[in-house]
């Protein structure tokens, strides 16, 4: 890719002969080419719908979408074909008849659509990932989406390559860059190199970040006033503890174990409402994922809201005067 891509939303396009450059380098098996672009599609009841637009080599079609059970590559051979996906998006997809009247449906195998007054024909619907942000998707051949798409005299977005069995993947991406002079990434750099990309420009991962941080302080303050007022309700057993002799070690070690249990009972509850959410998000098509270090950072931020917590309400215990106490 060009050295200033920085994600598949955010990318510079090449010139189609990179593909011969990057089929020279030793250790490269084979090289597809990729067209990404955005366009206005007229539905069948002639309303206009945004769609990504995906271009895949022509000669091979790598990386088509399966269609039900079977790939879609050889749909894709047609004439003007197409395949449509939802992209994770509701309603996108939705189209009364050519008339514009009659039930409101989706999108089906057999509708045409119209880019740049070009023919398009649905072939298939394909069921992939949800997309962020979600949007519609269309697959179609590489020559298909420089029709369609706005006139450019660089087209490929991408040069998708397939090592060799046994290739050290590092090592060959090494040898493109110094071949060609754009940048190559491994697969799993490139995904690294996407998320963090989106980390850096996606206003909604600051909108997250702020209202964790909201959260975080909230849940700090409400914890520690609420250990607060329990000891500080129960000040009348700690003056007994205190006159029996019980040293100051001890009750130290009693507020502890009270935030200690609240802690893991509330990051049991807290981790276990956070795992089962996954199911509502998938019965209502959104992606979830919870990384490994998300329960390992919850019990760390809950560890600290109890020390804090117990801290505070020693004060009051290890200042405890039992005939004060007794006294009131």
């Amino acid at each position: 890719m060009d050295r200033t891509t920085a994600s598949p939303d955010q990318f510079a396009n090449l010139a189609a002969s990179v593909r011969d450059r990057v089929r020279s380098v030793a250790g490269v098996a084979e090289v597809n080419i990729l067209a990404l672009g955005a366009a206005d599609a007229r539905m069948p009841d002639g309303r206009l719908q945004p769609f990504e637009v995906i271009g895949l080599d022509d000669a091979t079609l790598a990386v088509a979408p399966m269609v039900g059970p079977t790939p879609g590559a050889p749909l894709l051979r047609t004439a003007d074909a197409a395949i449509v996906e939802a992209g994770g998006s509701e309603g996108k997809l939705d189209t009364h008849d050519r008339a514009g009247n009659g039930p409101l449906r989706t999108l089906q195998p057999g509708d045409e659509l119209r880019i740049s007054d070009q023919r398009l024909l649905i072939m298939g619907m394909s069921q992939g990932l949800p997309r962020f942000p979600p949007r519609p998707l269309l697959y179609m051949s590489w020559s298909n989406a420089a029709r369609g798409l706005p006139i450019e005299r660089l087209r490929t977005s991408f040069v998708i390559v397939r090592a060799v069995p046994g290739s050290d993947l590092p090592v060959l991406a090494k040898a493109i860059e110094q071949r060609t002079g754009f940048v190559a990434f491994t697969r799993d750099d490139f995904e690294t190199a996407t998320v963090r990309w989106f980390l850096d420009t996606s206003e909604d991962v600051g909108d997250i970040a702020t209202m964790l941080t909201i959260a975080v302080a909230i849940g700090f303050g409400f914890t520690t006033v609420m250990l607060y007022v329990f000891t500080a309700e129960h000040l009348r057993q700690y003056a007994v503890l205190t006159a029996l002799g019980a040293p100051p070690a001890t009750l130290r070690s009693m507020v502890l174990a009270q935030a200690g249990v609240a802690g893991l009972l509330g990051t049991g509850i807290g981790i276990g409402l956070c795992a089962g959410s996954r199911f509502l998000a998938a019965g209502a098509g959104l992606p979830y994922r919870m990384m490994w270090w998300a329960p390992l950072g919850c019990a760390l931020l809950n560890a600290l809201a109890c020390t804090a917590a117990a801290l505070m309400s020693m004060r009051p215990v290890l200042r405890l005067d039992p005939a004060r106490v007794f006294a009131s």
